[in-house]
């Protein structure tokens, strides 16, 4: 539950837990037999002589660092949480070999690389790239293709029907910009259009691909096929100067 307060809790954790809830859909009761309670992370670097060894924080309280991971000290160079970086393992592992490289003469960095992000609930929430929401605040045209879950064969088999596909293709080009799912194995379905994004396919490759059927991969074809038409330059800037007009008859510019 998202924008959810909680309220009061009731029973015994590892026994039979209810939690109170407060959204904007009024109070809502959540039982269950654990709680689990997540407060955040700080970074580690307190009391480790950072100051001594002129390695400066930033306004966040972690170590600050270059998109090559230096440190304000020579010489030292820093990765994972306390750097700042996307909270995951996977992302601490490529911090290390940016390092690597670089301290044997590379120049790689991390500001141009895909980091993908999930979350393993049931069913688990994959994403990478960019989400429909960024798209619009970073001014990026896109169109959006959406599928869910029930549409794709695999689930008729196994009955993980839940969640969707989403897939945020470029407005200009078919390039393929971002992709989330919410569902059975979202994480190995996601791993597969983040290998499109890094080798540039245009999302008419992974829609005409030939997928192996049962997989919750193929849901990908009939997802990619949902894609509308990109719209040609001129056409988009007529609409805009109508919409801008503000006349009521104005096209549909989505």
């Amino acid at each position: 539950m998202l924008n959810a307060r909680p309220a009061n809790v009731h029973g015994l954790s590892g026994d039979a837990i209810t939690l109170t809830v407060q959204t904007n859909k009024g109070d809502q009761a959540v039982e269950g037999s654990d709680l689990l309670v997540a407060v955040g992370r700080v970074a580690n670097v307190a009391d480790i002589g950072l100051e001594k060894a002129g390695v400066e924080l930033d306004a966040r309280g972690y170590v600050r660092v270059t998109k090559r991971l230096e440190t304000t000290a020579s010489g030292v160079w820093a990765i994972g949480e306390c750097a700042g970086s996307p909270q995951f393992t996977h992302v601490s592992v490529d911090d290390f070999r940016i390092v690597r490289d670089n301290m044997a003469g590379g120049d790689r960095r991390t500001d141009d690389r895909l980091v993908p992000y999930v979350m393993f609930t049931d069913p688990p929430l994959a994403r990478v790239g960019l989400s429909e929401a960024e798209a619009e605040r970073q001014g990026v045209e896109v169109r959006v293709a959406k599928l869910l879950m029930s549409r794709v064969l695999r689930t008729q088999a196994t009955d993980e029907t839940q969640g969707f596909m989403k897939a945020v293709i470029s407005a200009r080009d078919d390039r393929i910009l971002g992709f989330t799912m919410i569902g059975s194995e979202a994480g190995e379905v996601m791993a597969a259009v983040q290998t499109a994004m890094l080798g540039a396919l245009p999302y008419t490759r992974l829609r005409d691909a030939v997928l192996t059927h049962l997989t919750m991969a193929e849901g990908l074809g009939p997802l990619l096929g949902n894609v509308p038409p990109r719209v040609a330059r001129e056409d988009s800037e007529a609409r805009h100067r109508v919409c801008e007009d503000g006349l009521k008859n104005a096209p549909d510019n989505e």
